[in-house]
């Protein structure tokens, strides 16, 4: 049980940092009010990376149903482990948001505009197109887990090991580091029509707590957008780690 209760710390410490910040940026009369979207990309990248270092070593720190499940596509990951991985990380991202919203409660209740009080919470387009707006979300969540092969393949290659377990590699080392510059590298290229949910756990989970919570004066939910930051990362990150199979050599030169 210690991998999954790895995994629900690891997509909590991720939502409480990333969630915390686009709190501190959006809501109103905080220290970061109006910060701007450097801050965001930024804070959740360096969420993900202490994210990552906090629980790799342990459940190889996915923190992310499209990761879990695009390694299990391409057989770096038991099938079997796939449930209970994302069961965790759900609740991980539900225990986030609940801490985000203790965090800020009062400035939940000074922020007059409910869409910044769901921004904090959940990802939504700038336009709203859902074609485009899931391609972004694929596109996005494919380089997510294209790039975290990429960096386990170079750590492999640098330890001179012919295979090395997720675990270990998050052991120790700039691997999770690198994760989160990713991370924060996506936001910064991809993020602005979406808000790069790339990651079921990070939107669902809290959306939910958003419409279950006692916010005030706190609107909708956006339930019509919703599916869309789960179903575009579950296949981006099967297509992101499918590239780097059929693509990359497993030989390094």
């Amino acid at each position: 049980m210690e991998v999954y209760l790895a995994e629900v710390i690891g997509t909590a410490v991720l939502v409480i940092f990333g969630n915390g910040v686009v709190a501190n940026v959006l809501l109103k009369d905080t220290k970061g009010h109006d910060g701007g979207w450097i801050v965001i990309t930024t804070g959740w990248g360096l969420g993900v990376a202490l994210a990552v270092y906090s629980v790799g070593w342990i459940s190889g720190g996915h923190i992310n149903p499209a990761v879990t499940v695009g390694l299990a596509s391409i057989g770096e990951f038991p099938w079997s482990q796939v449930p209970g991985y994302i069961a965790a990380q759900f609740l991980g991202g539900a225990a986030g948001a609940l801490i985000v919203f203790l965090s800020y409660y009062h400035h939940f209740a000074a922020t007059e505009d409910p869409a910044l009080k769901l921004a904090s919470f959940a990802t939504a387009p700038e336009i709203r197109r859902p074609g485009w707006n899931f391609l972004t979300e694929a596109v996005g969540t494919a380089m997510l887990v294209f790039g975290v092969l990429a960096i386990l393949a170079n750590t492999i290659a640098l330890e001179e090991e012919e295979s090395v377990d997720l675990a270990m590699l998050f052991e120790t080392g700039i691997g999770p580091l690198l994760v989160g510059f990713l991370v924060w590298a996506i936001g910064l290229s991809l993020g602005g029509p979406t808000g790069y949910a790339i990651n079921p756990a990070r939107d669902l989970p809290p959306r939910i707590m958003h419409a279950i919570l006692p916010i005030p004066d706190k609107g909708g939910n956006d339930w019509g957008y919703a599916w869309i930051p789960v179903v575009a990362p579950l296949l981006g990150g099967v297509a992101g780690a499918w590239l780097f199979a059929l693509t990359i050599p497993t030989t390094p030169v």
